[in-house]
């Protein structure tokens, strides 16, 4: 007994206390005792293991949790020594065993037999929430991600906190989480977790009370604070009232009396306190925000001159249960000026030139903001400092504007300039076009190897791979490697692949009438050259960057429309030649819906069959946004009973079509989408032969059958659109349209033609009006086809020519982006536009206009595109009546870009 006292002391102290090494029984029993002669603590003993074996396991493996011991079978080892403590300390840090001991139960000789004796902890089997809905609860799972995890206190607490920042970033400030473990009887060693929630109110700022600004006014700074908002009041009249409530007699009489002026800081103070309209901004107390925005407000100040200023003191405190005041406490410091501005380390540019492009002088107002702009990147103008360098080669250019001296209100700025070696591209790899193929990205990129290294170009082809639709423009990133020693950088182009087919489909079943409805695919990355492989289909084959469009409209028997395209962006693949050909037939049908005995019957049709071949370049003249576009149209209009519906002197016959059609186009917007800046310009032109100059036979008195069996004419179009950002941000942007179009003839020997003219109003859409031969224009707050001359006499016996002959609009749009994400972009938008649409140039007047104004929505799903929906508001009255249009709900699919 003395022995296995002293031995078990022994192996006691030698573990640090850290574990027991026992002898004798235990989960295992020992084959016979161990001779104390064998383990004499003042000289230990070096053994080989014979044998390792664990119990008390219930779902780890044996052989693992030995290998994580760090003992094996035929290790020597000292006995008492470190390799066992050591085994210990490494099965301890796992962090998956709650309890361990190492039993010694047989010596033979040099043999030592060892028992890892462990007790698991437990795992969490699943979670549960209380007190929160389906949509947090699937929220807060992925926050909470700890099943089949160990039950330890901090993967608890962590969790804890997951949740309780989670609906911290939603405003609920006093959330209550408790955790409560329930024992999972249905799985060995488990634990169930419930996390029971009580979000409580959402708490919302009260009032935000700034101090210390002398030079800037309240109002101006909590305009910075964009995510920190006051929540929406008027709380004058209640004010007042409870004045007026309070008030004795003789205070009124005083008041009455009451003769000092009162400041205009006085009044904005007031107003401020008491009338807040920012109903369509949050009023949530979100702590990161509110940390954004105190660096908003710093940097605004930094932009007005104020170099110096700080935020001495801030507070958050309560001014109820559900709102919170907040004080914040500036020091503005002294307004600064630039003084002298000089440059140091410039060899190849002089001060000159280098100060024309910084486009900061002397007496200017200190900005940082600007500065930095100016310096290194600006966006919007793309003629900053470094774009002289970086343009050029000098990739490693960096300048560095030191602040000199510092004297009164003056600060003088020295510019340290390293310019360093004209780098030359050594090589560019793209990466993430699983479904695009090499070459329909590689023909885009700009910037080449063996080419100077050029910022434009590196810019240029970031908004040309955009543009392709097949990637999502707020992830394509060009990865720089530069290579200083041998003036070399290579670049990878790291893309994020997103769905941009697109299918339209909508509709039902109209009964006697058929199929209401449209069916449109477009896949936009078709590939013909992949219509063998089967392994690039996805549903088509993919991969090329060709366009193709499929598409069936109807609206029962009245009107269907079947169409298909087919454009190779690049044929010949080695230049930018767009080919593209269509086909398209079309038949509008007037059915008898009123005559009992005829009900149903067809009464007269109105069909259009067409053909286009284009071929479309891109040109480096003027510069290299430009394009050109020509293409040749072939078209078939057959009437049967229904050409005086457009002002034709005969019910039945036909007409031919043959127009060459040529686009001037400039386009720079930054993204098809939702455009932040940039412009888009269009010069479109449709001309026919002139029939009538080779027939003599020709003349305003021929019968219109043969007066038009080839239709004379020539359209001109003009379309502009600018994009600027607003108010710093891109989400905020201005968008500026004019539209205009004209149609002429040759001479007086046929005229005007009644067909290929304009019909506005409404949304701009076919879908309701069906208007073959024509060119739809929308004008939002007014009846579809409703600004359209001819209109009043359509289906009287002597109708007027059904459309205008020249048009004007005028749109201007705010637009905000809700949402950024490519598989769902939203914005809000609201507008004012103007237009009219005049049958004759003698009645044409620019400044008749129809005004309507309205707010709209978009989103766009690169499954189904750009789907929107308006409500405008007519201001005038539509021709023909007295009436106001008044308001209007209109439903867009598309860019509808006139």
């Amino acid at each position: 007994m003395k022995r296995s006292l002293l031995i078990l002391f022994c192996l006691i102290w030698t573990t640090a206390a850290v574990a027991q090494i026992r002898l004798g029984q235990s989960r295992y029993t020992s084959p016979r005792p161990v001779d104390i002669l064998e383990l004499n603590y003042s000289k230990p003993q070096t053994f080989r293991i014979a044998e390792i074996k664990a119990v008390g396991l219930s779902t780890l493996d044996e052989t693992a949790i030995i290998s994580l011991s760090g003992l094996k079978v035929d290790d020597r080892i000292e006995v008492p020594g470190d390799a066992i403590s050591s085994a210990l300390k490494k099965l301890w840090g796992q962090g998956i065993i709650g309890d361990v001991k190492i039993l010694v139960t047989k010596i033979e000789g040099e043999d030592i037999y060892l028992l890892l004796d462990l007790t698991e902890r437990p795992r969490f089997s699943r979670v549960e929430f209380t007190g929160v809905n389906k949509t947090q609860e699937g929220e807060l799972r992925d926050k909470v991600n700890i099943r089949g995890r160990v039950v330890r206190e901090d993967v608890m607490n962590t969790a804890q906190r997951n949740i309780e920042k989670y609906f911290l970033d939603k405003g609920f400030l006093n959330t209550d989480v408790k955790i409560v473990q329930v024992r999972d009887t249905t799985l060995p060693n488990s634990v169930k977790l419930r996390f029971d929630i009580d979000p409580k109110t959402k708490v919302k700022i009260n009032e935000i009370r700034v101090f210390g600004n002398d030079e800037i006014s309240d109002s101006r700074v909590k305009k910075k604070l964009k995510k920190t908002k006051e929540h929406a009041r008027v709380a004058v009249f209640r004010d007042v009232y409870s004045r007026l409530t309070a008030a004795t007699p003789s205070d009124i009489a005083q008041a009455a009396l009451y003769t000092d002026s009162v400041s205009q800081n006085d009044v904005k103070t007031y107003i401020n306190k008491n009338f807040k309209l920012n109903f369509f901004n949050g009023s949530k107390y979100i702590p990161k925000e509110y940390r954004n925005d105190k660096e908003n407000v710093i940097s605004f100040y930094q932009s007005q001159g104020f170099r110096d200023v700080k935020i001495l003191e801030d507070s958050v405190y309560d001014y109820s249960e559900e709102k919170i005041n907040i004080d914040l406490e500036l020091e503005e410091g002294r307004k600064y000026f630039y003084r002298n501005i000089t440059f140091e380390g410039n060899f190849i540019h002089p001060d000159e030139i280098l100060l024309a492009r910084l486009g900061i002088q002397k007496g200017d107002v200190y900005n940082k903001e600007k500065l930095d702009k100016r310096l290194n990147y600006d966006p919007q103008r793309g003629d900053d400092v470094s774009s002289l360098y970086q343009d050029d080669g000098y990739l490693f250019f960096n300048i560095d504007p030191v602040e000199v001296n510092v004297m009164g209100d003056s600060i003088d700025l020295e510019m340290r300039i390293f310019e360093g070696p004209q780098v030359t591209v050594n090589s560019v790899r793209i990466k993430g076009n699983e479904r695009t193929s090499d070459h329909v990205v590689m023909r885009e990129i700009r910037i080449l190897p063996g080419q100077k290294f050029s910022r434009k170009d590196l810019v240029r082809t970031i908004r040309e791979l955009s543009q392709l639709g097949y990637f999502d423009p707020e992830k394509i990133n060009p990865d720089l490697r530069p290579n200083f020693e041998a003036a070399t950088v290579d670049i990878t182009f790291e893309l994020e692949e997103r769905p941009n087919d697109q299918i339209e489909l909508s509709g039902g079943w109209g009964g006697f009438f058929g199929f209401v409805g449209t069916v449109g695919l477009v896949f936009n990355n078709f590939s013909l050259k992949n219509i063998g492989n089967f392994d690039k289909w996805d549903p088509l084959p993919v991969g090329d960057g060709q366009k193709l469009s499929l598409r069936v409209q109807a609206n029962g028997r009245s009107f269907q429309n079947y169409s298909v395209s087919l454009t190779e962006p690049w044929f010949g693949g080695k230049k930018p030649n767009a080919l593209s050909f269509s086909f398209n037939h079309s038949v509008q049908r007037q059915v008898d819906f009123f005559n009992q005995n005829n009900f149903g019957n067809e009464l007269g049709f109105f069909k259009i069959t067409g053909a286009t071949l284009g071929l479309a370049r891109r040109v480096t003249w003027p510069d290299d946004y430009f394009s050109i576009s020509n293409s040749i149209q072939f078209q078939i209009y057959e009437f049967d009973q229904f050409g005086t519906s457009f002002g034709l002197s005969y019910p039945t016959g036909k007409s031919n079509s043959l127009t060459f059609n040529n686009t001037i186009s400039r386009n720079n917007v930054d993204s098809p989408i939702y455009p932040r800046f940039g412009s888009s310009f269009t010069l479109s032109t449709s001309l026919t032969p002139p029939y009538s100059s080779l027939n003599q036979n020709i003349s305003s008195e021929t019968p219109d059958e043969e007066k038009y069996k080839w239709l004379e004419y020539h359209k001109w179009m003009f379309d502009a659109s600018v994009y600027t950002p607003l108010f710093g941000s891109n989400k905020f942007v201005a968008s500026a349209r004019a539209h205009m179009g004209f149609l002429g003839s040759y001479g007086q020997r046929i005229g005007m033609i009644p067909l290929e003219r304009f019909v506005m109003g409404g949304d701009g859409m076919t879908f309701n009006n069906f208007a073959l031969g024509q060119e739809i224009i929308g004008l939002r707050g007014y009846e579809n086809q409703s600004i359209t001359p001819g209109r009043e006499t359509r289906g009287t016996e002597n109708p007027d020519p059904f459309g205008g002959i020249v048009y004007n609009k005028y749109v201007m749009e705010l637009r905000f982006l809700v949402s950024p994400n490519p598989s769902a972009t939203i914005f809000l938008l609201g507008f004012a536009e103007a237009g009219n649409n005049w049958g004759s140039y003698r009645d044409f007047n620019p400044y008749d206009l129809k005004k309507s104004a309205g707010l709209g929505a978009r989103i766009f799903m690169p499954a189904f595109g750009l789907l929107g929906v308006d409500w405008g508001y007519g201001f005038d009255a539509i021709p023909g009546t007295t009436q106001r249009s008044g308001a209007q709900f209109h439903f867009t699919i598309g860019q509808q870009f006139r």
